[in-house]
């Protein structure tokens, strides 16, 4: 019997991040220590169906041409048992999916169903250690109304905003924009709630733009965020840990196109992304010290990559979001600012399935009955 960890990565997903989902899948896959660790691959495709078995990250890969992913040739198993490879994915329940033979679970799921609570529901449910934050943190992190009514008592400076709820943009639509252009003004960035990767996001800066930036976020989400546009840097920073999370050094996105929208994320090469950020040593330790109240004040685990704005008119640092389950492709933000401060992907990954462990057990020792 192998005394090798045996790793769950559920990727794919039904929400409009499943091609960024099998980035991450894929190089977390190839950067597993073969000598440590197997590999069970569950992947979940933009139908909701579960496969396990054979190779379900070849096969979601194979069923989408985005240039976001390697060749399907490219794709292999390195890390995984032969078992898992030598056949076709298979359909499968998701208690079935759940029920496989696994010690730890790395969530790889961004967005709605995977990023929002509903998959680390699950996951509690089956009693299975999981990597990155609970149920709630998962929730409040998606949902940017919850995220930034928190922030707030948690008395970290973010951007005046307003939520809007979709049937009241439908019935009173005028009342709407007057109160959005009293209280916000223009410019203005328009949001849905509860997604990521910046889907459903547009910069409005009169009437006609606004009315038409509501309409397309009201197409993802009954809730929907409208800020002030800041003129300034963006910035990000990582977090690890649990009860004491620790920060990275940050990082700064400079993207070509006006705002750091999902084309400017994952289709621009013009995009730069500055690891470490030139800050000086006061604005970094401001900060990480933020990011790490932002991960507490959701109380989130295991990691985080938190956004920030440098304001451009006075230079004041600004909580924009956290993210829970960020890109985790070698490439991606999150792991290239903890390579920055000496922490490697593979040793990350390493980091972060043991804090998966380390929290679950920790949580065995709560009594549940008297």
């Amino acid at each position: 019997m192998s005394d090798k960890i045996r790793v769950g990565l559920i990727f794919g997903g039904k929400s409009g991040e499943h091609e960024v989902s099998l980035a991450s899948a894929q190089s977390v896959l190839h950067a597993l220590d073969a000598n440590k660790y197997d590999a069970v691959l569950i992947g979940v495709s933009k139908e909701g169906k579960w496969l396990t078995g054979g190779n379900p990250l070849k096969q979601l890969v194979n069923a989408t041409q985005s240039p976001l992913l390697k060749a399907s040739n490219g794709v292999n198993a390195n890390g995984a048992t032969t078992a898992l490879v030598s056949h076709s994915a298979t359909e499968m329940t998701t208690a079935d999916a759940l029920n496989a033979s696994v010690d730890v679970v790395f969530p790889l799921i961004h967005g709605p169903n995977g990023e929002d609570g509903t998959l680390q529901g699950l996951l509690e449910l089956a009693d299975v250690p999981y990597v990155g934050a609970g149920v709630a943190a998962s929730a409040v992190g998606m949902d940017k109304h919850l995220m930034k009514a928190l922030f707030r008592n948690a008395g970290l400076p973010i951007v005046e905003f307003l939520v809007v709820l979709r049937h009241k943009w439908e019935r009173e639509p005028e009342e709407t924009i007057h109160e959005i252009e009293t209280v916000i003004k223009y410019p203005c960035f328009v949001k849905p709630a509860n997604l990521g990767s910046s889907v459903g996001i547009s910069k409005a800066r009169n009437w006609d733009e606004l009315t038409q930036a509501l309409t397309n976020a009201a197409l993802y989400d009954r809730k929907i965020i409208v800020e002030r546009a800041v003129e300034g840097r963006e910035i990000e920073c990582s977090v690890l840990g649990n009860e004491t999370p620790i920060a990275s050094l940050p990082g700064e996105v400079i993207p070509e196109r006006e705002f750091y929208d999902y084309d400017a994320k994952y289709a621009d090469a013009n995009t730069r992304l500055i690891v470490p950020a030139a800050l000086t040593g006061e604005q970094t330790r401001s900060i990480q010290e933020l990011a790490v109240r932002a991960f507490q004040a959701i109380d989130c685990s295991g990691m985080a990559r938190v956004d920030f704005f440098i304001d451009r008119r006075d230079g004041k640092i600004l909580v924009n979001e956290i993210n829970t389950i960020p890109g985790f492709t070698a490439v991606s933000m999150y792991p290239k600012m903890w390579e920055a401060s000496g922490l490697s992907y593979p040793q990350l990954i390493d980091r972060l399935l043991q804090l998966a462990l380390e929290r679950h057990a920790d949580k065995k020792r709560n009594k549940v009955t008297e």
